[in-house]
This record gives structure tokens, C-alpha cells and sequence, in this order.
């Protein structure tokens, strides 16, 4: 009786695991081509060329930003990491958040899915109620992400530094050369850590995905939907649909046959168009948004989301249902999940070579020289700067650096279990700086005990007190700065045959 009771459900539970597997392989290529753009952001492109571009919410920077998500990644986990990569660089974060929601719903793969699964009115829904968010967004976004709550949020990702000699990140910031092929390891290096941050948001979405759309049967999603009620039928169809988003834990283009489902199911239009748009308002984007931001800030964003998608999926409903577009056929057939040779197949192989290039090249970056002034977050294992990381701690002999304060914290709340061997390692590579009285990286070039010279400004410093502190070619040196220091780290060959 127990084995006729328990089979069932391990057969649902695998199908579940299967479909789990299919979405994942359905957005494999975007979410390495999203990860892959984002580290080449964060590397090639200065705070001041995003500024120059993305640096407010008016008309030109907020096409320009559609323009660009539109051509970027469809994957919504990894347009939040580029979306994070445009406002550390100095984007406005309206802005940022702009292109984010062009990145996930003004997309051709994304448009080609509902084709197939949904017909030809969805299809077209995508491109009137995305620009319909878009422009509530540029509006509202600049009353609702206030300059404190979204200062305190740049803080989180790049908290950039200054001195008094005038040495500090903002004055020296400018793009590293795309002929380097160091700074193309750096580049590679931001996309590993960016995915490699992202892992368990990226494994549970996928799991509850798959999961609820094989246990959950269709009537229960149903039977929160109000029917026969005229205009309130609409209203309520669109302000649950971004609900269900949420517990369903979808993300871009996987949460179209669940869609499909639904419409299936007797859903309204409308609700289906903003369930579909409120994939970045998934339980894990959600998680990711607080990473990067604060709660702060996200739940500002997350409620400015959840109203401008309402608005769009209800504003399409009526324009499709004035002009009579509004399907009656909702006998969809989804396709079963199954490997084929198709688009997708080809693009996934594809990007899996792509994925192991930047692998190879983030894992052989001092070969290449780079890696100079970076280190990886023994937290999250998200890359930072060390010259502007937003928070860093001594351990032990070791300074670890931190994307956060939250991540310095959960460090110092159980420093054994972060400061592992590995963990050491990568920071020390990567450009930590070691203490006094650590055992190794000193030499009779600088001795601690006496003055030494800032390769890059000719300024007397004290080792004991220098600002910032480098090992390179066998040889420590330090600076007045940690402006001097990044400087170095460019191009440490120049500066010490040409010292200034």
C-alpha cells in the first residue's frame, strides 16, 4: 500500500526535477552571454563614460537603456547582475532599472516563446505593454528611488575612495585598454564571481519552477482568479497575476509555459501579460535585489515594480480588447520538455564554449597579468576592488575585502567557516594586502622599518601606516593612497620603470 501511495509522487517528482532541467537548458545561453556582458561592463566601461550615457532618467538616457537591454541578455537573473554593474559604474538607478525591464520583457526570444506557446496576440502584448512600464517607470522612479536610499545603495557595490593628495578613485577613473588581454582576465574574473555569487538563487528558482508546474494542478491557480465580473474581473486578474510570479519563482522566459497554463486555465489577459512581466519580481530576484541594494531600496523597487506591471498588463487588456485582439481559443497544448536539435541547442553549445573561455581566462588572469588590486568576496565570492571596496577586515594577517557590510558582518559572525584556505588564497591572488606581521611578502627592496616610496606620486611613506600596499615581481611595494595603488595596479610595469 505504502509503495502504490509513494510512487506517484516520486514519478511527479521527477518529471517535476525534469522540467526544472529544461528551463534552465531553455535559458543556459542567456544567462552566459548576460554574465559575460556584465563582466565586460564592469571592466572596460568607466564610472564617468556610463555617466556620460546612462547618468539620468531623461528621455535620451531612458531610450538609450532600452535600447540596450532590448539587445542584452533575456534571462532576468542575469540582468540583474548587469543592471547592479550599470549603477556601480555611475548609472542613474532609475535608469538601470529601465534597461532591466527591457532586458527581460522587450526581447525577441522572449516574444518568439509566446509565439509558439501562446499565438500571435501575446507576442505583440510584450512590445505595447513594455514600453507602457518602461515609461511609468522613468516617471515615477525618480520620486521613489530617493538620492539617500539609492547613495546608500552605490555604497554596497562600489564605496569609492579619496585622500587629501587627491588621489582618490573618482579622479583616476578611467576604462582599462580592450587590447589588454589582463583586463580581459579581469573581465572574465567579474563574470565568474557574478555567477558564482548568483548559484542558489539561480538552483532554487529553477527547482520550485520546475517543481510547481508539474504538482500544483491548474485549478488551483485558478480558483484565485475572480470571472464574470466585467472591469473587476480584469482589475483582479492583473493584480494577482504578479502575485503568483512571486510564489511561483519563475524567471523570463520560463515562466511562459506556465503562462500558457494559466491562460489555459480561464486566466484574463491581462493577468497573463503581468504575471509574464513580473518575473523581476520573483522570490529570488528579490533575494538578489537586497544583496545588492538593501531592503531598503528593494522593497521601494519591488513595490514600483508590482504597480507599474499592473498597470501595463490591465492598460494592454483594454487596448487589445478595444481593438478586439483579445484571443478566445485557450486550448494550449505546451509541448513536452525534450532535448532536440534546434535554435536553442546550438546556442547553448555555443555559449558553453563561451563559458569555458571565461572560465579558463578568470582562472589563468595572473598569467595574462591581471588580477592586480582585486580580490574575491570569501562571503558571496562576488570580485571587488580592494582600492574601493565598500567594507574589509584583518583576519588573521589577512585583509579579506567585501562587496557589503552585510557580508563583512556574516564574516566576523563566523570567521573560521569564510576563512578557510581557499578563501585565503583568492584573496591574496587576487591583491589582498597582508599585515605587518604576516610571514610572507617582504624583502629587502622596502624594509618595513624604514621610509619607502609611492612608485607612483614619489611620496615618502611609512609601511606601518601606508594607505595601501602591493607585492608585485617579488618586490612590496606601498603608497600614500589607494588611488596611487590603482594606478599601479593598471599598469605595474610602466610605473616602475618610469617612476614619477
Amino acid at each position: 500500500m505504502t509503495s502504490i501511495a509513494v510512487a506517484p509522487f516520486l514519478v511527479d517528482l521527477g518529471r517535476g526535477l525534469r522540467e526544472a532541467f529544461f528551463m534552465f537548458w531553455e535559458t543556459l545561453w542567456a544567462l552566459v552571454l548576460g554574465f559575460t556582458l556584465s563582466g565586460v561592463v564592469q571592466a572596460f566601461v568607466s564610472k564617468k563614460q556610463m555617466q556620460s550615457s546612462l547618468g539620468d532618467h531623461r528621455p535620451p538616457a531612458v531610450a538609450k537603456a532600452t535600447f540596450f537591454g532590448m539587445v542584452s541578455s533575456s534571462c532576468s537573473y542575469a540582468a540583474s547582475a548587469m543592471a547592479k554593474s550599470l549603477v556601480a559604474k555611475g548609472a542613474d538607478f532609475t535608469t538601470a532599472m529601465v534597461f532591466m525591464v527591457s532586458s527581460t520583457n522587450l526581447v525577441v526570444e522572449l516574444g518568439l516563446v509566446m509565439l509558439v506557446l501562446l499565438g500571435w496576440q501575446f507576442a505583440v502584448a510584450e512590445f505595447v505593454g513594455g514600453p507602457i512600464m518602461i515609461i511609468l517607470l522613468a516617471l515615477l522612479g525618480g520620486a521613489v528611488f530617493t538620492p539617500r536610499l539609492v547613495g546608500a545603495a552605490r555604497a554596497r557595490l562600489t564605496a569609492g575612495s579619496s585622500d587629501a593628495h587627491g588621489h582618490g578613485h573618482d579622479e583616476i577613473d578611467e576604462a582599462p585598454s580592450p587590447r589588454s588581454i589582463g583586463a580581459w582576465s579581469d573581465a572574465a574574473g567579474y563574470a565568474v564571481a557574478d555567477a558564482t555569487m548568483l548559484r542558489t538563487e539561480l538552483l532554487i528558482g529553477y527547482l520550485i519552477a520546475g517543481l510547481l508546474a508539474v504538482l500544483v494542478p491548474i485549478h488551483v491557480w485558478n480558483i484565485v482568479f475572480l470571472h464574470g465580473h466585467g472591469i473587476w474581473t480584469s482589475i483582479e486578474n492583473a493584480l494577482v497575476g504578479p502575485l503568483i510570479a512571486v510564489l511561483s519563482w519563475v524567471c523570463s522566459i520560463g515562466n511562459v509555459p506556465l503562462a500558457a497554463a494559466l491562460w489555459a486555465g480561464g486566466i484574463g489577459f491581462g493577468g497573463v501579460i503581468a504575471f509574464i512581466f513580473a518575473d523581476l519580481i520573483a522570490m529570488p530576484l528579490i533575494l538578489i535585489y537586497a544583496k545588492f541594494y538593501g531592503w531598503r531600496l528593494t522593497l521601494r523597487l519591488v513595490g514600483l515594480f508590482y504597480v507599474v506591471m499592473v498597470i501595463a498588463g490591465l492598460a494592454t487588456e483594454l487596448i487589445f480588447g478595444a481593438a478586439g485582439a483579445i484571443p478566445t481559443n485557450r486550448s494550449v497544448a505546451i509541448p513536452q520538455s525534450h532535448f532536440a536539435w534546434n535554435m536553442t541547442t546550438s546556442l547553448n553549445l555555443a555559449a558553453l564554449v563561451l563559458a569555458t573561455a571565461v572560465w579558463w581566462l578568470a582562472k589563468n588572469r595572473q598569467r595574462f597579468g591581471g588580477g592586480h588590486g582585486y580580490a574575491l568576496d570569501p562571503v558571496c565570492g562576488m570580485q571587488v576592488r580592494t582600492a574601493d571596496a565598500p567594507a574589509s577586515i584583518r583576519h588573521e594577517g589577512i585583509t579579506f575585502s567585501f562587496c557589503s557590510d552585510n557580508c563583512k558582518e556574516r564574516f566576523e559572525a563566523e570567521p573560521a567557516r569564510f576563512a578557510t584556505p581557499s578563501a585565503e588564497a583568492q584573496t591574496h591572488i587576487h591583491g589582498a594586502e597582508r599585515t605587518d606581521e604576516s610571514p610572507c611578502h617582504h624583502s629587502d627592496d622596502a624594509p618595513h622599518h624604514l621610509e619607502a616610496i609611492d612608485p607612483i606620486c614619489s611620496m615618502k611613506v611609512d609601511p606601518a601606516t601606508a594607505a595601501a600596499h602591493r607585492f608585485y615581481d617579488g618586490v612590496d611595494y606601498w603608497f600614500c593612497s589607494t588611488g596611487c595603488a590603482e594606478t599601479f595596479d593598471r599598469s605595474p610595469t610602466e610605473a616602475i620603470s618610469s617612476p614619477r
